[in-house]
């Protein structure tokens, strides 16, 4: 069974406490294309697409789409005040040249030691690598947002990825559906568990080693409403 919208949302909500007013931030597709639904509207923020686009906005009405104008996962977006659409090689330069503050991406896995596996799982077909290696290398800051386990219930964190890597320790921080890790030298930090779940169910469901904050802050069921 997929993930319910109410998750997802949670999700990308707590990834959006992460952006900061004026930073310059790339998105993945899938769960975090719905963050900017949740940053307050007063918080003045660039979003940039590697297919050439700074100052993405949101989608648009039905029926209203720009056939010309789309993010990298090819859905219609519009463009807001002040923004600017340009060639692939010129997005990407901006990425290499480490303009981006933060990416937020999905992952297949994430190491303990923030290794990132997102692009391909051999002997299945994908449209290709896109810019995650660079995102993952010259962005600021990197968070992955993504199931804890995959469908078959096999967890997501591991101690070291088994699959093809992105990139090496480029992680800061890693939301699930169960909570959120920080990347810190000496590992995984639990910093935040989604109501109702407990530590004990992320260590069931967490093959990666990780610690506790002193601090850990439960976020409630609640947290999406009035949204």
């Amino acid at each position: 069974m997929g993930m319910g919208k109410a998750m997802k949302s949670k999700m990308a909500k707590r990834a959006a406490e992460e952006i900061k007013d004026g930073m310059i931030v790339n998105l993945g597709i899938g769960i975090p294309s719905l963050t900017p639904d949740f940053l307050p509207s007063e918080r003045f923020v660039m979003f940039q697409a590697e297919n050439g686009i700074l100052g993405m906005g949101s989608s648009p009405p039905l029926m209203q789409e720009d056939e010309n104008l789309c993010n990298a996962g090819g859905f219609p977006v519009t463009l807001n005040q002040g923004g600017s659409y340009f060639d692939s090689a010129t997005a990407f330069g901006m990425i290499r040249k480490g303009y981006i503050d933060m990416t937020i991406l999905g992952s297949l896995e994430v190491s303990e030691k923030g290794d990132l596996a997102n692009w391909i799982v051999p002997g299945k077909r994908v449209p290709g690598i896109g810019g995650a290696t660079e995102l993952a290398a010259r962005a600021k800051k990197v968070v992955v947002v993504m199931t804890h386990t995959d469908k078959n219930g096999n967890s997501k964190l591991v101690k070291s990825c088994r699959l093809p890597l992105t990139s090496r320790r480029c992680v800061d921080m890693i939301i699930t559906d169960l909570g959120v890790f920080q990347v810190v030298d000496e590992g995984l930090v639990l910093t935040d568990i989604f109501e109702p779940y407990t530590i004990a169910d992320i260590k069931e469901k967490t093959d990666a080693d990780f610690s506790l904050s002193e601090q850990i802050r439960y976020i409630p069921e609640s947290f999406i409403e009035g949204v």
